[in-house]
C-alpha cells in the first residue's frame, strides 16, 4: 500500500509545513462511461519546464455527457486511505487558465469538490479539507475515508488543459 507514498518535507520562510509526496497512478475517465461524447486523452510529457500529467480534450454536453477528468487511487487495491493526520491536498497545477474541480472520493462512495483555476504559468494550489464542499451527498468529508483524488473539466463546453506536477498530502 505504502510503495507509491514517500514521505517529504518542506518548509517555508516563516514556518514548517509537512507533507507527504504521492506518486500516482493515473489514469483517464470521459463521460463516455455514462453515453456523454467529450474527447480527451492522458499523455506524460515535459510541460512548460517540468515533468508532467497532462489532461487534454473538448468537453461536450451533448448526450447528457459533460466531463473528461485524470484520478488516481490512493491505495493500489482501491480501498481508503486514513488521511486523518493530514488537513489537505497541495496540487502543482499548469494550464490554459480554465477552472477546473478537484473530486476527493471517500468510502462509502462519496464526493466532494473544489474549483480551481489552471493559470499559465506553475502554481501550487493549498485545498484544505476544511473547504471542499459535498457533491450529490449530504455527509461531511472524513478524511479517515479518502480513497481517490481527480481533477474534472466539467459541466460545460470547453477546450480543456491542466497539467499536474505533482499531488500532496499536507498539513496547511
Amino acid at each position: 500500500m505504502f510503495d507509491m507514498i514517500v514521505a517529504t518535507w518542506h518548509s517555508t520562510s516563516s514556518n514548517k509545513v509537512v507533507s507527504m509526496e504521492l506518486h500516482p497512478d493515473w489514469e483517464y475517465v470521459a463521460d463516455a462511461v455514462m453515453g456523454g461524447v467529450s474527447q480527451g486523452r492522458m499523455s506524460c510529457e515535459d510541460y512548460r519546464g517540468r515533468k508532467a500529467t497532462v489532461l487534454r480534450g473538448n468537453v461536450s454536453l451533448d448526450n447528457n455527457g459533460g466531463f473528461i477528468q485524470i484520478a488516481f487511487d490512493l491505495c493500489p487495491d482501491g480501498s481508503a486511505f486514513d488521511a486523518s493526520a493530514w488537513n489537505g491536498i497541495a496540487l502543482d497545477l499548469c494550464g490554459n487558465g480554465e477552472t477546473y474541480d478537484i473530486r476527493l472520493r471517500t468510502d462509502p462512495w462519496q464526493s466532494f469538490r473544489v474549483s480551481v483555476t489552471a493559470t499559465e504559468d506553475w502554481r501550487t494550489h493549498i485545498v484544505p479539507f476544511e473547504t471542499v464542499t459535498p457533491h450529490r451527498t449530504d455527509v461531511a468529508f472524513d478524511p479517515s475515508g479518502l480513497r481517490r483524488i481527480g481533477i474534472l473539466a466539467i459541466g460545460r463546453e470547453f477546450h480543456a488543459e491542466i497539467a499536474v506536477a505533482g499531488v500532496r498530502l499536507c498539513r496547511c
